[in-house]
């Protein structure tokens, strides 16, 4: 069955710094786009980091670019999101999602669990 499965998330002070993985089963991994959303109390789930199958590109939300970046290893079927100089603002869950965008899984979408990112002081 397919399967996400994310971890790294937790407390960390203000201008700190986490990694969050994301480990994929049950289905083509390196066929698929990786995507990192965020959802705040109160507020819309938001997209923070995406990057294409093979890893050849990368995007960022405005908020977030410059501070986190986005990798996978296709061997391990894992992606990664490290985030550094983390915000109160960043505080959120955090999902891991993998998005069909090739014409033979395009509109597929799975996402993981969520993990909580905290950051106070």
């Amino acid at each position: 069955q397919v399967q996400l499965v994310e971890s790294g998330g937790g407390l960390v002070q203000p201008g700190g710094s986490l990694r969050l993985s994301c480990a994929a089963s049950g289905f083509a991994f390196s066929r698929y786009a990786m995507n990192w959303y965020r959802q705040a109390p109160g507020k819309e789930r938001e997209l923070v980091a995406t990057i294409t199958s093979t890893g050849g590109s990368t995007n960022y939300a405005d908020s977030m670019k410059g501070r986190c970046t986005i990798s996978r290893d296709n061997a391990k079927n894992t992606v990664y999101l490290q985030m550094n100089t983390l915000k109160p603002e960043d505080t959120a869950v955090y999902y891991c999602n993998a998005r069909g965008t090739h014409y033979t899984n395009y509109g597929r979408d799975y996402w993981g669990q969520g993990t909580q990112v905290t950051v106070s002081s």
